[in-house]
């Protein structure tokens, strides 16, 4: 008797997680339908209105003119040259943002005087309008990709380094205290407790600093660059070829999408 009813219980149950399973896919199906559909009404709506004349057509271009131009630049290879720099700086600086922030960030956790000196001067950093500094690194480094790379790197470093600093010290004091009642070191707890409990911190940091270095390497691109998409938009600007601004501007876009699901993808990796 028992055994029958734990038997219509489980059924039950199954059935259960199933339609709601089945109600999560239909949802997020109807998400994406919805997401695709309003972004082919708002290309609709772009492409008309230069051809009504609502939008100026040489200002604002339009998706048809800049499909002709990306196909015209593709025939050449020249577009893809400048998607690449663009990407190349972006990663490279992406890399090595990760690298000194955690370095930092680990640093400053072991030792409380450096944290202790160094935390004002990082908030003031973080504070400032990094497009300020963009100037001073071009003069500093000339026109060349390193500087692009540190303009890029000053957008995001500070920031980092701040985040992750204060989410290592979020982290459950019983736990560190259990650690060290049970031998531990400072870099035990760093290894067995710090690092993995702030997992989350560091993906979430990352979703934010790969934007972040794009729109560093776009600054250092209007700056100091010959070719990239930065480049282009300043090219396209100063000659009257604004399909190029909103070409390059549309590419952006694109590559900012990617890069974001890109980082989600490593996220749901560690989550898993």
């Amino acid at each position: 008797m028992n055994k029958s009813i734990k038997a219509i219980n489980k059924k039950n149950i199954s059935n259960s997680r199933t339609q709601y399973l089945n109600h999560i896919r239909l949802y997020k199906i109807s998400i994406t339908v919805l997401r695709f559909l309003i972004l082919m009404a708002f290309i609709a709506a772009w492409e008309i209105s230069t051809r009504t004349g609502i939008l100026n057509p040489f200002i604002f271009s339009s998706p048809s003119r800049i499909c002709t131009t990306f196909i015209a630049m593709a025939k050449d290879n020249s577009i893809f040259i400048h998607i690449w720099t663009t990407l190349f700086e972006t990663f490279l600086s992406f890399f090595l943002i990760i690298i000194v922030g955690m370095g930092a960030a680990i640093l400053l956790w072991l030792w409380k005087g450096l944290s202790d000196c160094l935390e004002p001067f990082l908030i003031v950093l973080n504070s400032l309008p990094k497009s300020a500094l963009a100037p001073m690194i071009i003069v500093w480094l000339g026109n060349n990709m390193k500087a692009i790379i540190i303009t890029a790197i000053s957008v995001a470093i500070f920031g980092m380094i701040i985040n992750i600093y204060t989410g290592f010290l979020e982290i459950d004091k019983e736990k560190i205290i259990l650690i060290k009642t049970l031998g531990g070191t400072k870099k035990d707890i760093l290894k067995k407790l710090i690092l993995p409990g702030s997992k989350q911190i560091i993906i979430s940091n990352m979703k934010v600093n790969i934007g972040l270095c794009l729109v560093g390497v776009i600054i250092g691109e209007f700056l100091a660059a010959d070719k990239g998409l930065g480049y282009l938009i300043i090219y396209g600007s100063q000659v009257f070829k604004m399909t190029y601004v909103s070409m390059s501007i549309v590419i952006l876009c694109i590559i900012s999408t990617v890069l974001f699901k890109l980082v989600d993808v490593i996220e749901k990796m560690f989550r898993d």
